[in-house]
């Protein structure tokens, strides 16, 4: 079962996460989700453990407990989506948005102020 586990403390380790579920039971994997960019901790992460008893008894027994100075949010992961954006237009040129509209040239956003 997979577990979700947020307001993670940036100071918490995937060997913390493990520590603290194995008390309730065999832990297959921990990910801890991290900025890209920066490396850095997000604040939440993932927990799979083998026995859905096992997991379920670890979802009640940590949340809203302490884990490194932060009350942890804990419960069953939901299933990924397909999609990672919300649905509709996004932002950008063409878009209609604030960045205006290429069509005929005029890039004035629709508000009459005349060509570029």
């Amino acid at each position: 079962m997979n577990i979700y586990v947020g307001n993670l403390s940036h100071d918490v380790t995937e060997d913390d996460l493990r520590q603290a579920f194995e008390a309730f039971g065999e832990v297959e994997s921990t990910n801890i989700v991290r900025d890209r960019f920066s490396g850095e901790s997000r604040g939440f992460g993932f927990v799979v453990m083998a026995s859905k008893e096992k997991a379920s008894a670890a979802v009640t027994g940590m949340n809203n407990k302490e884990l490194k100075g932060r009350n942890v949010n804990v419960a069953e992961a939901r299933p990924r989506t397909t999609s990672r954006r919300p649905s509709g237009r996004g932002g950008g040129f063409g878009s209609g948005g604030r960045g205006g509209s290429r069509r005929g040239g005029d890039f004035s956003g629709g508000r009459g102020r005349g060509r570029y």
